[in-house]
């Protein structure tokens, strides 16, 4: 469809810019070929109208205007020149399909980093809160250990005592008659095998519990780091 500046300067006959306009007396301009033409098919003679030179020199700057735009690559949607060129399709564009390109661009990064920054504050606050459960099991483990090493300590101490009072005994009943002595050998023997210290059922020994001090705890952050990081997708 043509502009609107362009239709102003079209001839009422032949629906193209005027060529060599010429005005009424009723101040209606025709081409001068289109208004001979009519003219030839009235009997009535006429008084050739004057040139229009006005509106001449507007219609052949506009016509020499189009033609120099013609010959130029245009846009289709926007009737401008098309002043850069896209290397991934092989075209020229449109400057203001570069801007909108552009700006799509810009909208989608910041959408992108949005996503990103969520989903990195998810996993920051999935790992504090793993790392409370952690540590709240570590000292609980510890708790229960440092019961058990109590509790071993006292019973090592309970069969220190029970030792001390065995040699006492024995040493006494070294220093009565020799038989007296050999009498009570038998019961003094099996009263300090009966009284040596040893590992009280149910109990570990505190190297073992020296070992395994957070080692389970230690091994299972281990695996897990591993697994967050060989699992985690943006």
């Amino acid at each position: 469809m043509a502009s609107r500046s362009e239709e102003d300067l079209c001839c009422p006959v032949c629906q193209e810019v005027f060529r060599d306009p010429v005005v009424l007396s009723c101040s209606h301009s025709f081409c001068k070929d289109c208004l001979k033409r009519w003219w030839r098919e009235k009997p009535t003679p006429q008084v050739e109208p004057p040139l229009n030179r006005a509106l001449k020199k507007l219609c052949e700057s506009f016509l020499q205007e189009r033609d120099q735009r013609s010959s130029e690559a245009l846009c289709s949607l926007h009737s401008e020149k098309l002043r850069l060129f896209c290397l991934d399709h092989q075209q020229p564009v449109f400057k203001v399909e570069f801007d909108q390109t552009a700006e799509h661009i810009k909208v989608q990064a910041r959408h992108t980093e949005r996503q990103i920054k969520e989903q990195f504050k998810k996993l920051r606050q999935f790992l504090e809160e793993e790392e409370e459960a952690r540590m709240a099991a570590l000292r609980e483990e510890e708790e229960q250990k440092s019961q058990m090493m109590k509790e071993k300590m006292e019973a090592l101490s309970r069969e220190i005592a029970a030792l001390s009072h065995t040699v006492r005994a024995t040493e006494d009943e070294l220093r009565a008659e020799d038989v007296s002595f050999l009498n009570n050998y038998k019961a003094a023997v099996e009263r300090v095998h009966s009284d040596r210290p040893g590992q009280t059922p149910g109990q570990p020994d505190l190297q073992h519990l020296e070992q395994d001090e957070g080692h389970g705890l230690l091994q299972s952050c281990g695996e897990y780091t591993v697994w967050i990081l060989e699992n985690m997708v943006l």
